[in-house]
């Protein structure tokens, strides 16, 4: 198979990712932080371990503030409900996924104002600024479609965020392993990661990134490990927002996969992913009745390609592709309906994406457009 959705989850991982998991499962299997005996104390390690790797991704100097969840879904909404009151004013922008969208729409008393993206070039910060209400208390961006691949300015809108000390939250869910990010460089206070995606670790993973300026209430109340005798939710971090059981394989396979980026290079690794995408958007430019969405080819272009066929509907093309060719891509609105507005696509169905990972190879590229290829010429 060749599989072209690493936007949903990447695939395959790195081999170590499959060992550590492996591992922590056989011989690390204790509850962490829970009890005394050597399989505790094991557990502990791999969860504190997992948590200094992806600090120094990130450039997070108090590795504490590293809140693990199973998702970046989870995560986003822990900042949201977390941080969010009524009669607070947010700006956010149109690319948004649903899991800030509908965690948006689900708070009483929250106003919303809509940065609008161009397809081609993001978020232009001036329309940020020119939302700001004098109870803006948050700013919520999308680092990198999961529609288009288009990038936002996010150092721009970070520092416009710290002149007016408003807190800055960033969904990372396309960006974390791909493009280099410093939360102290970019002056962002929240930033929501998946584990699963480009950080190459496993599914049920991910995480919030918990700064100073933005102490958030929390999401669920229960067993942390320690501070037992108060009925109270510990007001220390991480343990005030990761009650219950950690998943320790998993954040096993997260530190294997970390270590795997941080080894290769993020740039490395983006330049290889923009080359994927700049091979699929040259090919896709010759073949008749395509409509591409999104930036042009350039040398820090995600690996994220939304297309069009005529005369196809898009799960249409995503059907053949995978059962006559063999080929994983991803149709529909990819839980991002403001985004297709913005393209003219919401109402015909979404898109057709194409999501290039690390090891996405040439051939494999080359086999798609074949493939796209010989639909086009079917009609």
């Amino acid at each position: 198979m060749i599989y072209l959705d690493n936007a949903a989850t990447s695939w395959p991982k790195p081999e170590t990712v499959y060992t550590a998991a492996d591992m922590a499962l056989r011989t690390q299997s204790g509850n962490p932080g829970r009890s005394g005996h050597k399989l505790s104390l094991a557990a502990g390690r791999v969860v504190e371990d997992a948590r200094l790797w992806t600090a120094r991704l990130f450039g997070v100097t108090a590795p504490e503030r590293i809140v693990f969840t199973a998702n970046a879904t989870e995560a986003l909404n822990l900042a949201l409900h977390g941080f969010l009151s009524s009669g607070a004013h947010v700006i956010a922008d149109s690319l948004a996924h649903n899991s800030v969208a509908r965690p948006l729409a689900a708070l009483t008393g929250v106003a919303v104002s809509l940065a609008p993206a161009d397809p081609k070039r993001g978020v232009d910060p001036g329309c940020v600024a020119a939302l700001w209400r004098p109870n803006t208390a948050l700013v919520v961006m999308t680092h990198i479609s999961n529609v288009t691949g288009v990038e936002n300015p996010v150092h721009e809108i970070g520092a416009l965020c710290r002149a007016r000390e408003t807190v800055f939250l960033l969904d990372a869910a396309q960006s974390a392993g791909v493009a280099p990010i410093d939360v102290e460089a970019m002056n962002i206070d929240l930033m929501a990661f998946p584990g699963h995606k480009g950080l190459l670790g496993p599914q049920g993973t991910g995480g919030l990134y918990v700064g100073p300026a933005a102490p958030l209430r929390p999401l669920k109340q229960g067993g942390t490990g320690g501070f037992s005798e108060s009925l109270s939710q510990p007001a220390q971090l991480p343990d005030r927002y990761e009650s219950g059981t950690a998943n320790t394989a998993g954040l096993a396979g997260l530190t294997a996969g970390i270590r795997y980026v941080m080894e290769t290079g993020i740039e490395r690794i983006r330049a290889r992913e923009a080359e994927m995408a700049n091979r699929f958007l040259s090919g896709m430019a010759d073949i008749p009745g395509v409509t591409l969405y999104g930036p042009p080819p350039g040398p820090t272009r995600a690996g994220v390609v939304s297309f069009t066929l005529a005369g196809y509907a898009a799960q249409d093309v995503a059907f053949i592709l995978d059962n006559s060719f063999d080929i994983a891509v991803r149709a529909g609105l990819h839980c991002a309906p403001g985004a297709h507005a913005s393209l003219g696509t919401l109402r015909t169905g979404g898109t057709v994406r194409v999501s290039a990972g690390c090891f996405t190879t040439a051939a494999e590229i080359d086999r798609c457009l074949e493939a796209v290829a010989a639909l086009a010429a079917a009609v």
